[in-house]
């Protein structure tokens, strides 16, 4: 950690250089005042520790200059004076502490130094994770699939991603990956390196929703016993994602619209208003239109949240793109839990095409994860996929057919779920003799 002690009294910078010496990896430098620090001042100083009393330039004046070159150095305030008043300045000012030049000087520098450290250990930790979110959230490799219903989505979420200034409304089924669009545009846009706020409309009361959004300053209520920020605030520049928008009451979609009509908020029980520079985007399961026209949604708040709109289709119109998901799921599966990589085999494969995912992408994740404990080796067989719901009717009404070959088709979907001639004639109330004849005639044709 690089150090530069500004200090005109020799005596007192050789002591600060001792102490700091004694801290763990700490590399120091000495300046007699402040412009010869000045000329040598670079990005590698980490620290400051600033004698106020200097002969050159001001304490108060040559902070400002350090500050001005990089927001990130820290400044701990060196002075003969306990003066309170000054020292709540200095710390308004960006001061990182203020330590006075008395018997207690030793500990209280190694005590702030070693903060200081911690604090830079964690700003890293923050920006290796926010590194490590960016890269989990690499547009191709989040949303996997090669269907022409997914495709014509990706050209809209390019879109997002390139203006980051246009409100995002997603539409779709629950489970359809709503969620997973909205990181996905955030962490690959502009605003990546600034917060992502997500608030659950259908989780608060109309209240409840209102305090989360636009905080509390302190007094407010009875219970109010300090000032607390809402979500518009924390999302600073980045992102807030405003999920199941239509759950919105009717005080909640007036107050909204006033933020999108001013762009300010204003904290509950605070006079003062603040502006708002974050993205909206909202997402809803159901058709925000449609809402709209039923008088459930205002049509004013929803030319507001609309902006870029993109709709997520369902499971089972993505085709292939199942067997894609399953793979990726199953190889994410065995990662996780250290297990051998496993594979899909070919029934399995079209037993997953065959079902309807009413439950959609978290559907088949269960589905997928369920096989992979239920297996004992490294393939997934058709018996090893298990549905929640009901069995589908595989591609039983997906094309026109006669009636005459529509019964055979049901015939033979009863057969395969229970395998029971009896059985199969008692619940379709046909004879016997009609199950054997097409069970003899299928398989005289293969």
């Amino acid at each position: 950690m690089k150090v530069d002690i500004i200090e005109d009294d020799p005596v007192f910078s050789r002591m600060i250089d001792y102490i700091l010496k004694e801290c763990d990896h700490c590399d120091t430098e000495v300046h007699p005042d402040g412009e010869s620090f000045l000329r040598q001042l670079s990005p590698n100083t980490t620290l400051v520790t600033l004698d106020l009393g200097l002969p050159d330039i001001s304490g108060m004046e040559l902070m400002k200059k350090i500050k001005a070159f990089d927001q990130d150095i820290e400044i701990i305030i060196i002075s003969g004076q306990d003066d309170i008043s000054l020292a709540v300045q200095l710390l308004k000012e960006g001061a990182y502490d203020y330590i006075t030049k008395d018997e207690n000087i030793k500990e209280r520098l190694k005590h702030a130094v070693k903060k200081v450290r911690s604090n830079l250990d964690l700003r890293k930790q923050l920006d290796r994770l926010k590194s490590e979110i960016s890269d989990k959230y690499q547009f191709h490799d989040t949303l996997l699939g090669n269907s022409s219903a997914l495709k014509s989505s990706f050209t809209l979420i390019e879109k997002a991603t390139r203006v980051p200034n246009i409100n995002v409304s997603i539409t779709g089924e629950t489970g359809t990956g709503k969620d997973l669009v909205a990181k996905t545009i955030h962490y690959n846009s502009a605003r990546k390196n600034q917060p992502f706020i997500k608030v659950s409309a259908s989780a608060l009361t109309g209240q409840q929703l209102k305090a989360t959004l636009f905080g509390i300053e302190k007094g407010a209520f009875a219970d109010a016993l300090m000032t607390t920020k809402g979500k518009f605030e924390e999302a600073g520049e980045g992102t807030l994602l405003l999920d199941e928008v239509t759950d919105f009451d009717a005080d909640m979609q007036i107050a909204l619209l006033n933020v999108f009509q001013e762009r300010k908020i204003r904290r509950i029980g605070s006079s003062e208003e603040q502006l708002i520079n974050c993205r909206i985007i909202t997402t809803t399961s159901c058709d925000l239109l449609q809402a709209v026209k039923e008088k459930k949604f205002r049509e004013d708040l929803y030319y507001h949240l609309v902006g870029l709109p993109i709709s997520m289709p369902p499971l089972r119109e993505r085709g292939k793109d199942i067997v894609i998901l399953a793979d990726f799921f199953l190889q994410s599966f065995c990662l996780k839990n250290n297990l051998p990589p496993m594979i899909l085999s070919s029934g399995a494969k079209k037993k997953l095409l065959s079902h309807d995912y009413p439950g959609n992408i978290r559907e088949l994740k269960a589905i997928i994860e369920l096989g992979a404990v239920l297996t004992n080796d490294r393939t997934l067989q058709e018996r090893h996929i298990v549905f929640n719901h009901s069995e589908p009717t595989p591609e039983l009404f997906h094309e026109e057919l006669t009636l005459k070959e529509y019964n055979e088709r049901i015939i033979l979907y009863f057969m395969k779920k229970y395998n029971n001639v009896m059985e199969v004639a008692q619940r379709l109330d046909i004879g016997k003799s009609t199950i054997y004849n097409l069970l003899k005639k299928k398989s005289n044709h293969q």
